[in-house]
């Protein structure tokens, strides 16, 4: 006589706790990469538009050289003079060779304080250098 009745094991339900937590990390995450990507668009540059412009996803590391319509140019939110602008770049370099670069100039800024930028890149060996530009407004 068997007197010992075997139960069969409870199967685990839906763990709600662990499904939380998972879908939190991803909220705060999302919350803090879309406010790192949008630190330097907060500064009042209005490039200019152009038939093939289109917003393109940031390389790692990218600098981004903002230059405003009356030439100041604005990285990381400091105002560089050329002076700074020549050493943050010459140390960029050093650090890292081939850094990409992305120039935002205001569309109505001067050409002469774009290619004053443009040749501070070149003094301090920066080639991989690209303007930054937005979408046609007929499109």
């Amino acid at each position: 006589m068997n007197f010992v009745h075997r139960q069969k094991a409870d199967l685990p339900g839906f763990q709600i706790a662990p499904m939380l937590d998972i879908v939190f990390n991803l909220l705060f995450f999302a919350m803090i990469s879309q406010i790192f990507a949008q630190w330097e668009m907060e500064i009042q540059v209005k490039v200019p538009t152009a038939k093939t412009g289109e917003i393109i996803d940031r390389l790692p590391g990218e600098v981004i050289l903002n230059i405003q319509k009356d030439g100041r140019v604005i990285v990381n939110r400091q105002e560089l003079d050329d002076n700074g602008l020549r050493s943050i770049l010459a140390r960029i370099v050093r650090m890292f060779p081939g850094q990409p670069v992305l120039i935002r100039a205001d569309r109505e800024t001067p050409y002469a304080h774009v290619i004053r930028v443009l040749d501070l890149c070149r003094q301090c060996d920066i080639y991989n250098i690209s303007f930054a530009t937005s979408a046609s407004e007929e499109t």
